[in-house]
């Protein structure tokens, strides 16, 4: 039912959006709601609406007393793709499109199977605008697969790699841990209630980390010099948000980033290949290195 909801929130967002600053009567958009889902639609209900979209994702539609035509005020932020709610209306908008365009469309249409746990997405969501706790079930990878329990504060939500994860203190470890919804066995709510601490904010503290492995090591600058050909995808794909292009090598382009290593950084780093080289610190140079030379041990006696 709450899925369902948001679906409709999105769809009549989108739906503003599309009208741009002419905006729509009540009677047009009940009638585009007619059409589109087939049952009445009330003043009543558009406004109980319009105060949920703004609740969820901080987007008005206001009415313009003049002509009684209701818009998005700054339609072109919300189509912005930088922007977080944008990025959640659009995911929401593809999936909708798939989802309608599955039989239309079938054998033209192809995506990923992402194990994103989206069944506990909009509970967890809920738990973070209510305040409240949760307690869930957590299979760990490294386990013998009894999923452990934990009670924990839900302070954000954050997608990396094709997987959605949920950034909470939890109250047995005294601490804020990652953890990825698609290894959530179960979820509840506790009944009690917290306070977001102030001064948090989710890109803040995953500024320095390579995906959502938080680290109390300290960040270095890495620089790596890539092909040509190479650092145009860099360019459009950055490796981190730190990434910067620093200068040239030729025809080779060299890029820095600011980060804390990782085993995932390096898999990375090491799925580019000979299309780039590290440069410095002279440590990530020499694990590199060291992963080329393992690699070489099994494949290089074969070549003549």
């Amino acid at each position: 039912m709450v899925s369902e909801l948001l679906q409709k929130y999105i769809w009549l967002i989108q739906t503003f959006v599309k009208a741009s600053d002419r905006g729509l009567s009540i009677e047009e958009i009940c009638r585009k709601w007619e059409n589109r889902f087939g049952t009445g639609y009330s003043r009543r209900t558009f406004n109980n609406h319009r105060t949920a979209i703004d609740d969820a994702f901080g987007i008005k539609i206001e009415c313009n007393r003049s002509s009684n035509r209701y818009y998005v005020k700054y339609s072109d932020d919300v189509a912005d793709g930088n922007a977080a709610a944008a990025w959640l209306i659009n995911t929401f908008t593809v999936n909708n499109i798939l989802s309608l365009g599955k039989e239309r469309l079938s054998g033209r249409v192809s995506v990923e199977d992402i194990p994103s746990g989206h069944r506990h997405l909009t509970s967890i969501m809920d738990a973070m605008l209510d305040g409240s706790e949760i307690r869930i079930g957590y299979r760990k990878y490294t386990s013998s697969g009894k999923a452990a329990e934990y009670t924990l504060r839900p302070y954000a939500i954050k997608e990396s790699a094709r997987r959605w994860y949920l950034v909470a203190h939890c109250m047995e470890k005294d601490a804020v841990r990652v953890y990825g919804l698609d290894r959530i066995t179960g979820l509840t709510t506790t009944g009690n209630e917290f306070r977001m601490p102030e001064d948090f904010d989710v890109d803040t503290l995953f500024a320095t980390s390579y995906g959502v492995y938080l680290s109390d090591d300290k960040p270095c600058e890495i620089m790596l010099k890539a092909s040509a050909k190479e650092a145009g995808y860099l360019r459009d794909l950055p490796l981190h948000s730190s990434q910067k292009e620093i200068g040239k090598d030729g025809e080779d382009v060299i890029f820095s980033i600011y980060v804390c290593p990782n085993t995932n950084l390096m898999m990375d780093l090491w799925r580019l290949g000979n299309r780039i080289e590290i440069i410095s610190p002279e440590n990530i140079r020499k694990a590199f290195a060291a992963e080329a030379a393992k690699a070489l041990s099994i494949y290089g006696g074969s070549q003549e």
